[in-house]
C-alpha cells in the first residue's frame, strides 16, 4: 500500500514531516517498507534558465549555451536539439550523478570547449520516457528551485498491511489511526446523497452465499475521457496507470476509502439484469486483463442474460468494460465474501487490488456511502444524470458490543491509563461509547473482546510506554533433568563458544581411507548401505570432518577460522561402542603484519583446552608430551591422562602428511577430548569464600637459569619450585629458553622469573638467600637441574 503526504493530507491536518510520519506508522503497527524520497533523489538538480545558446565552433550538432544556475552563470555544451536562449530547464552541477546515465560529471572539454555542467533530459532524471531534448519548464519558476519541486514530485510511503486491517488499505483509514496516535486532527468529509433523477432500469439479484450485498445505480449522459491532471497525477504517484475518468474515479477510492467499485457499459449489459451469484460449470470469463478464465461452482461471478461478465470481488470482464465512447454507466457498488474471494484468488491466480481488498474484510457499512460518494466523482469530472440506487440483499450484521472494563488495560497490559485518555483513544479510531459497553465500528470487523481493545489502546499509546517488568523466578527442580554428560556436553558448547569458536555439525561417517588414518575402518564399521559413496565408515575421530570444513572454507576466502564439534565417534569393533567427544581444529592464517614475536597458537590452543577442562570439572591430569596419536605433529603435540592408562584428551598440531592425504593446507592445531574418560565430579561441600587478602608489601622478583636435559618438559621445572612455599611464591613463569654455545650437547637451560610476595613483613636478605637455596635445590631434585654459572 502506498501514498503521498499530499494525499495524506487530504484526510489529515498535520504539519508532520515524512520521516515524523513513517515513524507514527510504525509505533502504531503499521510496518513501513519503504520511503521514497524523490527531493532527496534529486537534489542536486535545480532549475536553470538559458541566457545565450551559440553554434559550438567545433561541432554542428552541438550547441555552447550560457546559463544561469544556483551557482552563477555557467558556460554549458549541450547537444539536445531544442537547446535555446530563454528556454528553462534543470542543471546538473559538476560532481552530480545522472540516475538516467549511471555517471558522475566532470568538468572536461568537449570539442575544445569545456562543459561546467550539463543540462538534462526526462530520461537522464528518471522522471519521464522522452529523450529527445532536454526538459522544458515553466518560465515562471525561480533559477535555483530544486527539480522534485519543478516537476511536482513528492516522496511516496510504501508499508505493509497485516491480513487483519483492510482499513489500511485507503488513506482514510491510515489517517485515522494517525490522528489517533496525536499526529494531527482527522478531517471531517461528509458524503452527501446525490438525489436520483430517475427510477434504476437495471435490475439487480444476489445470491447471499456468494454476495450478501450489492448496490448499483445508472448514469446517464457521461462524457467520458482522460481524468484531470490532480486525478492523473494522485494516481501515478503510487504506481497506477490513469485510464479515462470513470475507471479513475474507481481506482482512487479504491486507494482512498479502501472501496473497490466497478463500472460497466450500460449498453452493453443484457437482459435488463445485473446478477451475482456462484459460477456454473462450463462458464468462462474473458477478465479486463486480456486473459479467459474458466469459473467454478464456488466462484462468485457477476452475470446478465448473456452469461457470466465478471469476477465478482476480483476483476470485471471484457465485453462491458467502459471507454471513452461511454454515455450510460452503470455503478457497483457491493460486498463479497472475504474467504470467497481469497479462495478465487488463489484458484485463479489472481491478486488485483479489489481482491486484495475484498479478502481481507473492506467495510459493509460503506456500500450506499461509497456509491454515493463515487457518483459524486463522476458528475464533477464527467457530467451526466443519476438514478435512484437500487439495493439487494442485505450486508452481514454488525459486531455486538463488548463489556470493557477500562481497569483491564493496567491488568492485561500494563498500562495506568485514565478512563477519559482510553476513551479519546477508542473514540477517535471510531468505536462507539456507551457507558461499560464499546461498539467495534463496522470496518473492524477483526476486533471481537476486550483483550483486542486493550491492544488498541496500547498500539497507540506506543509500545515503548509498556512498562518492562522481569518475570517472577521459579523454584528450580530439585536434581536438574540432565545428566552429568548432557551437562558437560552443554556447558562446552557455551564455553567453547565464549572463546571464540564457531559451532560445526558435521556427518557421523566418512570415507573409509581417512577413517583408516585416524585409527579406524575396521570392518564392522563399515556402512552396508551408506547415503554416499564417500560417506562409507563410521567416524573414528572428529577430526577429519572438521579439517574437510576448515579447507573447504580456506578455498572460499576464510582461511583464518576455529571450529568445534561435539558428538558421537566409533573406537571400538562395534557400531554399538560409541563415546562423545568434544574436538576443536583452529588453522591459524593472521594477516601479516611487521610487528615480530607473535604468540605460538599451540599455546593459545592448550589454554582452550586447560579452560574447557576446568569448566568442565576435571581433575588434576599428567601432560605426557612426545606420545600422542601418530595424526599429531611428534614434536607439538602431548596427551592429557588421569593416571598411567586413562587419556583424557590429545591435543597439537596435525601431521603435514596428515594433511597432505586430506588434501588441506596447513598448518592446523587440534584437540580432542573424550568426556566419558571425565570421573563424575565430586558434590563439594559448600564453602564461604574466604575475605581477600591484600598484602600491603610490595612484591619482588629473582631470576635462576637452570640447565636440564633437552627432553625435560618446562613445565616439570615450574611446578616444583612453585610447591617450595606457597605462601611466599606467587608466580613462577619460563620466560626464556636457550641452546647454543655455553650449554652443554643435549642440554638446555631454562630461565625461571619467580614473584615473591611478602605477606607480614619484609623479607630480609638472608631469607631470600635460604628460600633461593631451597629453590635450587627443589628444581634439582625434581628435574636434575643445575643453576647456570
Amino acid at each position: 500500500m502506498k501514498f503521498t503526504l499530499s494525499w495524506l493530507k487530504e484526510h489529515l491536518d498535520t504539519e508532520a514531516t515524512v520521516a515524523e510520519i513513517a515513524d507514527a506508522m510504525t509505533m502504531a503497527g503499521l510496518e513501513v517498507e519503504h520511503v521514497e524520497d524523490p527531493a532527496a533523489k534529486l537534489a542536486q538538480f535545480s532549475v536553470a534558465k538559458i541566457v545565450e545558446a551559440h553554434q559550438h565552433p567545433n561541432a554542428d550538432r552541438l550547441r555552447v549555451c550560457q546559463v544561469d544556475t544556483v551557482d552563477g552563470r555557467k558556460e554549458i555544451v549541450c547537444g539536445a536539439p531544442n537547446a535555446r536562449a530563454g528556454l528553462t530547464t534543470i542543471y546538473a552541477p559538476i560532481g552530480a550523478y545522472v540516475p538516467g546515465s549511471g555517471v558522475t560529471l566532470e568538468a572536461r572539454p568537449v570539442r575544445g570547449v569545456v562543459s561546467n555542467g550539463m543540462l538534462c533530459s526526462g530520461r537522464e532524471l528518471e522522471v519521464a520516457d522522452d529523450a529527445d531534448g532536454i526538459v522544458e519548464l515553466s518560465d515562471a519558476l525561480p533559477v535555483g528551485a530544486s527539480a522534485a519541486e519543478a516537476f511536482g514530485l513528492e516522496a511516496v510511503i510504501d508499508f505493509e498491511v497485516t491480513p487483519n486491517r483492510a482499513d489500511w488499505l485507503g488513506v482514510a483509514g491510515v489517517a485515522r489511526d494517525l490522528a489517533a496516535a496525536g499526529l494531527g486532527a482527522l478531517k471531517d468529509h461528509p458524503i452527501t446523497p446525490v438525489p436520483g433523477r430517475f427510477p434504476e432500469p437495471i435490475e439487480i439479484k444476489v445470491d447471499g452465499e456468494a454476495c450478501p450485498v450489492f448496490a448499483g445505480r445508472l448514469i446517464k449522459g457521461v462524457r467520458n475521457g482522460p481524468s484531470p491532471p490532480w486525478l492523473q497525477q494522485r494516481l501515478a504517484s503510487v504506481g497506477l496507470r490513469p485510464i479515462n475518468a470513470l475507471v479513475d474515479v474507481t481506482n482512487y477510492l479504491t486507494h482512498d476509502r479502501a472501496r473497490p467499485l466497478h463500472v460497466y457499459d450500460a449498453k452493453t449489459l443484457q437482459g435488463g439484469f445485473v446478477e451475482a451469484r456462484l459460477g456454473r460449470d462450463g462458464e468462462q470469463v474473458a477478465a479486463l486483463d486480456g486473459k479467459t478464465y474458466a469459473v467454478t461452482p464456488e466462484i462468485c461471478v457477476i452475470a446478465d442474460g448473456s452469461g457470466a461478465i465478471g469476477l465478482g470481488g476480483v476483476m470485471g470482464g471484457e465485453s462491458t468494460k467502459v471507454t471513452e465512447a461511454t454515455t450510460d454507466v452503470f455503478v457497483e457498488c457491493a460486498w463479497f465474501d472475504p474467504i470467497r474471494t481469497a479462495q478465487t484468488g488463489r484458484t485463479l491466480g489472481i491478486v488485483s487490488d479489489a481482491q486484495y481488498r475484498f479478502a481481507r474484510g473492506v467495510d459493509p457499512g460503506f456500500v450506499i456511502p461509497g456509491l454515493e460518494l463515487a457518483t459524486e466523482l463522476i458528475l464533477e469530472l464527467v457530467g451526466g444524470e443519476a438514478s435512484e440506487i437500487r439495493v439487494a440483499g442485505e450486508p452481514p450484521a454488525a459486531r455486538p458490543p463488548i463489556a470493557f472494563d477500562r481497569t483491564y488495560v493496567k491488568k492485561l497490559a500494563g498500562l495506568d491509563l485514565p478512563r477519559a485518555r482510553i476513551d479519546d483513544i477508542l473514540a477517535k479510531l471510531g468505536f462507539g461509547l456507551k457507558g461499560d459497553a464499546v461498539q467495534p465500528p463496522s470496518w473492524r470487523r477483526d476486533v471481537e473482546g476486550k483483550a483486542d481493545l486493550v491492544e488498541e489502546v496500547a498500539r497507540i499509546v506506543g509500545y515503548p510506554a509498556l512498562p518492562s517488568e522481569p518475570l517472577p523466578e521459579m523454584a528450580r527442580p530439585a536434581g536438574g533433568m540432565l545428566t552429568v554428560r548432557q551437562t558437560r556436553m552443554r556447558n562446552a558448547r557455551r564455553m567453547l563458544a565464549a572463546r571464540g569458536y564457531d559451532e560445526a555439525l558435521t556427518w557421523s561417517f566418512l570415507r573409509c581411507e581417512w577413517a583408516k588414518l585416524f585409527g579406524g575402518g575396521q570392518a564392522e564399521l563399515v556402512l552396508t548401505n551408506p547415503i554416499a559413496s564417500d560417506l562409507d565408515c563410521m567416524r573414528p575421530s572428529i577430526l577429519p570432518n572438521l579439517i574437510e570444513a576448515a579447507e573447504r572454507n580456506a578455498r572460499r576466502g576464510f582461511a583464518d577460522l576455529a571450529l568445534f564439534e561435539v558428538g558421537p565417534l566409533y573406537r571400538g569393533d562395534r557400531p554399538g561402542d560409541q563415546v562423545t567427544a568434544v574436538t576443536a581444529l583452529v588453522a591459524p592464517h593472521p594477516p601479516k603484519t611487521w610487528a615480530k614475536g607473535q604468540p605460538d597458537s599451540l599455546f593459545a590452543l592448550k589454554a582452550d583446552l586447560m579452560a574447557l577442562l576446568e569448566e568442565l570439572g576435571a581433575p588434576s591430569l599428567q601432560i605426557v608430551q612426545g606420545q600422542a596419536s601418530p595424526w599429531f605433529h611428534p614434536g607439538r603435540s602431548a596427551r592429557l591422562q588421569l593416571g598411567p592408562k586413562t587419556v583424557v584428551a590429545e591435543f597439537g598440531e596435525l601431521h603435514p602428511r596428515i594433511l597432505k592425504a586430506l588434501d588441506a593446507e596447513g598448518p592446523m592445531l587440534a584437540f580432542e577430548l573424550v568426556l566419558e574418560t571425565l570421573p563424575e565430579p565430586k558434590k563439594k561441600a559448600v564453602k564461604t569464600r574466604p575475605a581477600l587478602a591484600l598484602s600491603t608489601l610490595m612484591p619482588l622478583t629473582r631470576d635462576f637459569a637452570f640447565v636440564v636435559d633437552q627432553a625435560t618438559p618446562a613445565g616439570d621445572l615450574v611446578k616444583p619450585i612453585a610447591g617450595v612455599d606457597k605462601q611466599l611464591i606467587a608466580e613462577a613463569r619460563v620466560f626464556d629458553v636457550y641452546q647454543g654455545p655455553g650449554v652443554p650437547e643435549g642440554k638446555k637451560s631454562i630461565a625461571v622469573e619467580v614473584t615473591l610476595q611478602p605477606r607480614e613483613k619484609t623479607l630480609t636478605d638472608a631469607e631470600i638467600e635460604a628460600l633461593s637455596a631451597r629453590i635450587v635445590a627443589a628444581a634439582e631434585k625434581a628435574a636434575g637441574a643445575k643453576l647456570r654459572a
